[in-house]
C-alpha cells in the first residue's frame, strides 16, 4: 500500500475531510452517528479505485472527490441497512449502528447517506455519476434478493452464484472505477473498460472472502461463520457438485440442522479442504485477477497503472 499513498495520498487526505462534511448533519443525533461511523471506517478501497481510475485518465477534479464520495456514501449505507436486515451487532470489529441505536435509527441513518449521495450528484449536475451508481445500487439488491431465494434449498449452481456476487459484491467496485474514469475521461469507451475491470476485481475480491472462510487466521469474522448462516460460498458449492449424492446430502443436513454445532461445522470444512474446493475457487479467484490485469494492460504503464495492479493484487492477496 506504500507506493499507493505515494500516488494518490494527498487526495485520499483531501477526501477524508471533504466525506467528513459531505455527511454532516444539523441534527444533534445524526452527527453523532456519522462521527461514529466516520472514526470506523474500512480501507477505504473503493475511493482508492475511483482516484486510481481517475488519475489513470487524466487529473483528479473535483467531480472525480464528488464521484469518490458518492461510492462512499451509497457503500456505507448500504453496509448498515445490511447490518439490519442480517440482524447483525458487529462490522469491522466495532458495534453496527442497529447495535447501539436500534433498528429504527439504522434503517433513517442509511436512508440518510443515500439522499446525501443523491443530493450530491444533482446539486452539481454529475448525472453521468448518478446514473452509474443507482445501477449498482439495483445490482446490489437484487444480488440479495436472489441470494435469498436461492439459497433456501441450499442448491446453488455456480452460474447462479456468479451472477449473485456479480451484482452483489461486484458492481459497485465496477461503479466505482467507471465513475472515477469518467470523471476525468468524459469517455464512454473508457467508462466501459473500466467498468468491466472493476467487476473482474469485484468477483475476485467476493471470491477471497468465501476463501477466508476456510482459513486459520483472524480475519474479523470467526472461520465457519458462512457455514453457520447457511451461506453457499464457491468452495461449498464446488463440493457440493462433484461429491456423491449420499454425502452431498449429509453436508446439506449439517449446514441446514447442526450449523451451530462447532464439531460439525468443522467436518464440513475438512470436506471441503479435502475435496479440492479450496484450490478450485483460489483459481477461479486468480483468473478473475487475471482478466483484470489484462484491461489494465491496455493502458499507458506509469506510476498509476503500477498503483492499480498493486491494488488489484492486494484483493487478491490480503489477510483479512
Amino acid at each position: 500500500m506504500d507506493f499507493i499513498n505515494k500516488i494518490i495520498g494527498e487526495e485520499l487526505s483531501a477526501f477524508e475531510k471533504k466525506f467528513a462534511e459531505a455527511v454532516k448533519s444539523q441534527t444533534p443525533l445524526l452527527d453523532r452517528v456519522m462521527k461514529y461511523i466516520i472514526k470506523r471506517k474500512g480501507k477505504q478501497l473503493r475511493p482508492m479505485f475511483v482516484f486510481l481510475s481517475a488519475k489513470l485518465q487524466g487529473q483528479i477534479n473535483e467531480s472525480t472527490y464528488r464521484a469518490a464520495a458518492l461510492v462512499e456514501l451509497l457503500h456505507t449505507a448500504t453496509l448498515v441497512h445490511d447490518d439490519v436486515v442480517d440482524d447483525s451487532l458487529e462490522r469491522r470489529g466495532f458495534f453496527s449502528i442497529n447495535a447501539i441505536w436500534k433498528n429504527k435509527i439504522a434503517v433513517l441513518v442509511g436512508d440518510y447517506l443515500l439522499s446525501k449521495g443523491l443530493l450530491l450528484s444533482t446539486d452539481n449536475n454529475d448525472f453521468e455519476h448518478l446514473h452509474i451508481l443507482s445501477e449498482a445500487v439495483k445490482q446490489m439488491s437484487e444480488g440479495e434478493l436472489l441470494q435469498i431465494e436461492k439459497s433456501r434449498n441450499l442448491n446453488l449452481k455456480e452460474d447462479i452464484y456468479f451472477e449473485i456476487i456479480r451484482n452483489k459484491t461486484a458492481s459497485l467496485l465496477s461503479s466505482a472505477c467507471a465513475v472515477g474514469a469518467w470523471s476525468t475521461s468524459k469517455d464512454e469507451d473508457i467508462r466501459d473498460k473500466m467498468k468491466l475491470f472493476g467487476e473482474k476485481v469485484g468477483i475476485a475480491f467476493q471470491i477471497k472472502d468465501d476463501l477466508f472462510d476456510y482459513g486459520k487466521d483472524d480475519i474479523g469474522k470467526p472461520t465457519g461463520n458462512d457455514i453457520k448462516e447457511k451461506k453457499l460460498t464457491l468452495p461449498l458449492i464446488y463440493t457440493l457438485n462433484i461429491v456423491s449424492a449420499a454425502k452431498k446430502r449429509e453436508l446439506i443436513y449439517i449446514i441446514k440442522n447442526e450449523n451451530k454445532d462447532s464439531a460439525k461445522v468443522k467436518y464440513v470444512i475438512d470436506s471441503v479442504v479435502a475435496s479440492g474446493g479450496i484450490e478450485y475457487a483460489s483459481q477461479k479467484m486468480n483468473n478473475y485477477r487475471d482478466e483484470a490485469l489484462s484491461i489494465l494492460y491496455e493502458f499507458p504503464d506509469n506510476g498509476v497503472r503500477k498503483a492499480l495492479e498493486e491494488l488489484v493484487r492486494y484483493t487478491t492477496d490480503r489477510k483479512y
